[in-house]
């Protein structure tokens, strides 16, 4: 719960710079080109949980973690010091490496060492929430007072206490193993058997849930990478002047939205233990589809419709993560649930990088709406996936 808070801390905080350095006097780039820069970070930190998923069958899990929160401090400290694009790019590239590793760590963990996953998983993603909402706002309150290198500086220091943490911790990894423990037997430890246990995955239902976690990352990044210069461009959003500070309205607004999320966290992961996955999933996509498309619309109604709406995405945003998490657990062995969730990550950061990127083009070369329609086109998209998989 300590790693996956911290992953979401900085994963979130990053959209809250992006604002940043559009600003005029910072590095003058487009939202075209920090599309491309953040799926450089945000690419590599799905794209390395393959190789991470592999690792967490062979070397454990807790070593990993422990890298992973290591990694992410450097990768800040570096971004503090950043004089221009290509060094915030390298910066992000080193922060995404080190985090891929997490998701198929921490989730393999969770499904080998407890016997109660769904509620497990539901308590995993309510931390993650935390840092996810938190990260930002606690971003956007420092920006009040210090300059942003500044704030990515100060945001390394959590990552090592953490680290420092972890290291003390013992738990056993495969607890909840059927066969007490020894599961290791069928983990991936070579070549052959990295494409043995790939072909094995994607002639079942995997084949399907890696389309849907494709889905969610899309349309997650999609939404998120530039939400708060979104928000921000809304009359009822205009900056304001508070005890001599001007406060940035749209950036609360982000971070109260991802802390609804917490809520979306919960109701999905004990959904786990109450139905199949898919069939609460068929509903959670075409409801984020229904969002995109009246996003723009209620933005006129006012700002308390408006509000109730940005919590309503916030809710279904992640209400479908504990739900594809479990999926996975059931349609995969135990002895190659990192490799499982190395795919599901690849889908999700990997793919889902892509969503950033189609979101700085449209914003770049078309408009607000023209990225929500496509936005409703993934929902869509995810829905259909869904039904496909349970009618299984």
């Amino acid at each position: 719960m300590v790693g996956h808070g911290m992953v979401h801390t900085y994963e979130l905080s990053i959209p809250i710079f992006v604002s940043v350095w559009l600003a005029p006097g910072s590095f003058g780039a487009t939202e075209a080109t920090l599309g491309l820069v953040t799926a450089v970070g945000y690419g590599l930190f799905g794209l390395g949980a393959l190789p991470g998923g592999v690792l967490a069958d062979v070397v454990g899990s807790k070593r990993l973690i422990v890298g992973c929160l290591v990694g992410m401090s450097g990768a800040f400290a570096l971004l503090s010091v950043a004089p221009g694009i290509p060094v915030v790019a390298l910066a992000l590239l080193l922060w995404g490496a080190a985090a891929s590793v997490y998701h198929p760590s921490g989730l393999s963990l969770i499904s080998r060492g407890t016997e109660a996953r769904g509620s497990a998983f539901a308590y995993h993603g309510m931390a993650g929430n935390l840092g996810i909402a938190l990260g930002p706002l606690l971003t956007a309150t420092l920006l009040l007072v210090l300059d942003w290198r500044q704030v990515a500086l100060a945001l390394a220091v959590p990552a090592l206490l953490a680290a420092t943490v972890a290291t003390r911790i013992d738990v056993d990894e495969r607890a909840a193993v059927a066969d007490g423990g020894d599961s290791k037997a069928d983990s991936v430890s070579s070549l052959s058997e990295f494409l043995a246990g790939s072909r094995a995955l994607f002639a079942g239902g995997f084949l399907v849930i890696f389309a849907i976690v494709m889905a969610s990352g899309l349309y997650y990044r999609g939404v998120l990478t530039f939400l708060p210069e979104i928000l921000g461009g809304f009359p009822s959003f205009d900056p304001i002047e508070l005890a001599g500070q001007e406060l940035e309205p749209a950036r609360y607004v982000y971070a109260g939205l991802l802390m609804v999320g917490i809520a979306g966290q919960y109701v999905g992961g004990r959904l786990t233990d109450r139905t199949e996955p898919a069939k609460a999933l068929r509903i959670a996509f075409p409801a984020l589809a229904v969002i995109a498309l009246v996003f723009l619309p209620v933005a006129d109604l006012g700002i308390y419709a408006f509000l109730a709406l940005c919590a309503v995405l916030g809710f279904f945003l992640f209400l479908v993560q504990p739900l594809y998490q479990a999926a996975v657990a059931e349609h995969t062995p135990a002895g190659t649930r990192g490799l499982s969730y190395g795919y599901t990550y690849l889908g999700v950061f990997g793919v889902g990088a892509l969503g950033g990127v189609l979101a700085g083009g449209l914003l770049t070369f078309a408009d607000t709406g023209a990225l929500f329609l496509a936005l409703a086109g993934i929902g869509l998209f995810g829905g259909l996936a869904s039904l496909v998989l349970s009618r299984r």
